[in-house]
């Protein structure tokens, strides 16, 4: 179990996290407008793209290559989930792969419990500095450690640029019934808090709920909601067991929405090397997930 220093909350300091829950509810109050909806599930998408095939298949895990140009796109979109910048995700969560489960992994619930998991850590000032030392690879691309000092740029202008589309609508389109409140609370916000709790998910409920096709040394589950929800995160068993597969469907029934739109890419050109299970994964042995880290 973690200590009360580490287990100790900044609430201050999480100003703007919290107040994304608190402006979401104004959804019942500001209206509704089928613009608002429609940006509201497109920038959730969109961006949770940007996590899964950015901030998770390629920083955390490098489970493919891109250009350089692409990688500082997947950056952006990565930076604008509010889940701060790209070298402190990836360094965290590859730390979470080294010690998964274990009394050294930040949040996972079997050690620490669903909430802490969940968000708790999240809230901790204590876990919000950058590991550089666990992202050299990274840390060597000057406009990356860049955005992620500055990452908070990125979901602000993103806040900004929606609410000016929402002036808009409602001075030329007043036909559509759309307004610029509507468009900050719906677009941004709330597409913002689904964002977050869904990208938690997988650190608290697929440790806890689903089933396991690799005896792994974690408690890590397969879960086809998550995975629907999260373009393809879900299946985290699988993941646990060979970290390094772009693709974390294994088999042709489990829906791996990221991997599709990286195979797509990869048909463009934009992307390529996407490593893939080898076949002794299928295997079904007992293994050390270390074996299979990066």
């Amino acid at each position: 179990m973690l200590s009360k220093q580490e287990h100790k909350i900044d609430i201050i300091g999480n100003i703007p996290f919290i107040s994304i829950h608190i402006i979401s509810l104004l959804i019942f109050w500001v209206g509704f407008s089928w613009v608002a909806l429609i940006t509201c599930l497109s920038l959730w998408v969109i961006r949770m793209f940007g996590i899964t095939a950015g901030y998770h298949r390629y920083f955390s895990h490098r489970a493919y290559k891109t250009t350089r140009w692409f990688q500082f796109i997947l950056a952006v979109l990565g930076s604008s989930s509010a889940q701060l910048g790209p070298l402190w995700w990836a360094a965290r969560h590859r730390h979470h792969h080294r010690f998964a489960d274990t009394e050294q992994d930040v949040h996972s619930p079997i050690i620490n419990g669903f909430w802490w998991s969940h968000v708790g850590w999240v809230m901790c000032p204590k876990y919000s500095k950058t590991d550089e030392q666990q992202v050299r690879d990274l840390a060597k691309y000057p406009e990356l450690k860049w955005l992620n000092r500055f990452h908070i740029t990125v979901p602000i202008g993103l806040a900004v640029i929606v609410t000016v589309i929402g002036i808009l609508f409602q001075l030329y389109v007043p036909q559509l019934k759309t307004t610029a409140l509507q468009m900050l609370v719906w677009g941004f916000c709330l597409s913002t808090l689904l964002l977050y709790h869904t990208t938690f998910t997988i650190n608290s409920l697929a440790h806890i709920f689903g089933y396991r096709s690799f005896n792994t040394t974690d408690s890590s589950r397969n879960n086809w909601f998550l995975a629907l929800i999260t373009l393809g995160e879900g299946w985290h068993n699988n993941h646990h067991y060979y970290p390094a597969s772009e693709r974390q469907g294994f088999y042709w029934w489990e829906i791996d929405v990221t991997h599709y739109i990286l195979k797509l890419l990869s048909w463009l050109r934009i992307v390529w090397d996407l490593k893939t299970p080898p076949r002794k994964v299928y295997d079904l042995k007992a293994i050390k997930n270390t074996e299979y880290y990066l």
